[in-house]
């Protein structure tokens, strides 16, 4: 237990944070068009499905019993 202590847990380590960097420092070398910040587009609102009315029906009759007793 102890080897993995000292020697392999910490190599786990250093070799994560190597990646972590490399795959980061990689976006210089990425063409003009990939390393431009991702596009913000505007969503409309979901509509409202049948399962979320079942959601408000449960929702009501939870609030209407609670207050009953």
């Amino acid at each position: 237990m102890a080897f993995f202590r000292q020697f392999v847990a910490p190599a786990l380590i250093v070799l994560v944070f190597l990646l972590a960097l490399v795959a980061t420092s990689a976006r210089i070398f990425l063409p003009e068009g990939l390393s431009a910040p991702a596009p913000v587009e505007e969503f409309a609102p979901p509509e409202k499905s049948a399962f979320s009315g079942s959601l408000d029906r449960i929702s009501q009759q939870t609030r209407v019993s609670t207050h009953i007793g």
